[in-house]
């Protein structure tokens, strides 16, 4: 914290000293002052009540009184406090979004000369959806409202009915990142701070840079999880409306579970495009057509027809298909695309140790894979049974990610399938030349195991001493680029 932050913890009772502005209040707690924001706190329903009583109730203590009158009472009004801040922020922030839409985008529109139509989208992403999605749930809020007893106002099915209306905020957050970027290179350009400070005091927006306005929905879609879980918080359970603020809740954390999932999935895309790039002889398509997640990656032994010739592989389970590449005989760092198997046409079988009915060899830690289109069978041995059983399951893992992407609607645009295959290739024509080297992720399993104090940079210089690292795939690494 800054040194005029105010620290507190739940349940403390914060005395206002200045609250003229709206965002952050100065007050005092304890033998502490300093600033901290209004929107983290409550004001107390009544101001001259002991601040030991405002704590909530732990459990068995004052469960009497809890359902006195009084008591009851006080939660009502909590309540109608909650949902007075819910609908008084969902007003507010629509200004805010009508204000970026009509004080910016609209004006950005005009100016041709200085703005392309995909920077406007780089800039703004789809906040124009957003805010006519807002509008319709603000609309929605406002009919669900009980003016006479606001206490029994039901807006948990409002959250319900317009959940899927919330993911359209996954697009925008991930395109955030870019519109920093792309406002911080034409904010160099003293003509575009001129034009959007004109927008801003046109609009008569308060003093915060365009960048800032921009962070408000990124936040928003953050805040909802918190307010309903206030909302429950002073629901009874017999209130017609708690059930269905329990599912509200539940739904809006999982689609702030679900932006993160897709952010961290794009953020692989890139990563993805670049291990291709380092795969010498690819054939085919390009593997983010299809595929956006490494499952899981090893060495297997595949046995073929005929004689049962076995063959050293390695082998990288993505959603949708499997990889298998060759090493090079002399540099073992190098791989050489060899094909790929469609994972939604196979089915997994586990093969018991012994001979092999098919082959007429005996087996290891094997498991058979069927093409239910042209009947082929692949043979699989991994070396121990523990490598086996993650196999297993990272098949299983595979099918579930395809099953909940399909179910979410998670996929990767053409446009950013080629942006980043164009990425890779700028890093392949600057780095270093292809197939020297791969990205440490692909070769964690190689690793010997090394007390877990050691920091893992010198794990990696450890594990392969002879080699000189690389810059370039050093940087890859280090962003944690695949879950296995």
């Amino acid at each position: 914290m800054d040194d005029q932050e105010l620290g507190f913890k739940a349940g403390d009772v914060i005395e206002v000293m200045d609250a003229t502005n709206r965002e952050w209040w100065w007050g005092r707690v304890a033998d502490g002052e300093g600033w901290f924001p209004a929107s983290f706190v409550r004001l107390r329903v009544n101001q001259d009540e002991p601040a030991d009583d405002y704590e909530a109730p732990r459990a068995g203590a004052r469960e009497a009184d809890d359902s006195g009158p009084e008591a009851q009472s006080c939660k009502d009004q909590m309540r109608t406090n909650v949902i007075n801040e819910i609908l008084s922020t969902e007003r507010d922030y629509i200004k805010h979004l009508r204000d970026i839409c009509e004080g910016y985008v609209r004006q950005c529109r005009k100016r041709e000369d200085m703005f392309s139509e995909e920077q406007l989208r780089t800039i703004f992403g789809n906040i124009e959806d957003i805010y006519r999605c807002q509008k319709a749930f603000v609309k929605a809020l406002e009919q669900k409202f009980n003016t006479e007893r606001p206490h029994l106002s039901e807006l948990g099915a409002c959250f319900l009915e317009h959940q899927a209306d919330f993911q359209i905020y996954s697009e925008y957050c991930n395109n955030h990142p870019n519109a920093c970027v792309e406002l911080s290179r034409l904010t160099k350009l003293s003509k575009y701070v001129y034009f959007f400070e004109a927008c801003r005091l046109l609009q008569r927006m308060i003093d915060i840079s365009l960048d800032g306005f921009l962070l408000t929905p990124v936040q928003k879609i953050c805040k909802y999880p918190l307010q309903l879980a206030e909302l429950l918080k002073y629901t009874h359970p017999q209130h017609r409306d708690f059930k269905n603020v329990e599912a509200a809740l539940h739904a809006m954390k999982n689609v702030a579970q679900l932006i993160n999932e897709r952010k961290r999935r794009l953020e692989n895309i890139d990563k993805i495009a670049q291990w291709q790039s380092s795969i010498e002889d690819w054939e085919g398509e390009d593997l983010l057509v299809r595929s956006s997640e490494l499952i899981h990656s090893g060495e297997l032994t595949r046995v073929t027809q005929p004689q049962a010739r076995s063959q050293q592989r390695m082998f990288f389970l993505f959603d949708r298909q499997l990889i298998y590449c060759k090493k090079d005989l002399l540099r073992r760092d190098v791989l050489y695309y060899k094909g790929r198997l469609d994972m939604d046409d196979l089915k997994v079988v586990d093969v018991e140790d012994g001979k092999d009915r098919d082959l007429h060899v005996s087996v290891k830690n094997a498991f058979r894979l069927y093409c239910g289109t042209t009947g082929d069978s692949h043979l699989l041995c991994a070396r121990k049974p523990e490598q086996k059983q993650r196999w297993l399951k990272a098949f299983a893992r595979e099918r579930e990610q395809v099953r909940l992407d399909q179910e979410t609607g998670f996929s990767i645009t053409e446009l950013q399938r080629k942006q980043a295959m164009l990425n890779a290739s700028k890093q392949q024509a600057t780095g270093k030349p292809k197939g020297v080297g791969r990205p440490g992720y692909l070769t964690r399993h190689k690793h010997p195991s090394l007390p877990a104090s050691r920091p893992q940079q010198q794990v990696l210089v450890l594990a392969e001493p002879r080699r000189k690292p690389s810059n370039f795939w050093h940087s890859i690494s280090r962003l944690a680029p695949f879950r296995k």
